[in-house]
């Protein structure tokens, strides 16, 4: 019975702590583009990666 004590408000905090992140992403229009990002992942990279210059020869 104590431990429930203990867990009820924890998880009340932690259910408000989430609510208020995803407050924060909504007003901050995080899921404004859902679409933009799926389709640049999808898109192929027109200049090679030149990957000689990061080996510090």
């Amino acid at each position: 019975m104590t431990a429930a004590l203990y867990l009820i408000p924890l998880s009340l905090a932690l259910a408000v702590f989430a609510f208020a992140g995803f407050l924060w992403t909504i007003r901050n229009n995080q899921y404004e583009d859902l679409e933009g990002d799926s389709m640049r992942m999808l898109e192929a990279e027109d200049v090679p990666l030149d990957r000689s210059s990061s080996l510090g020869s």
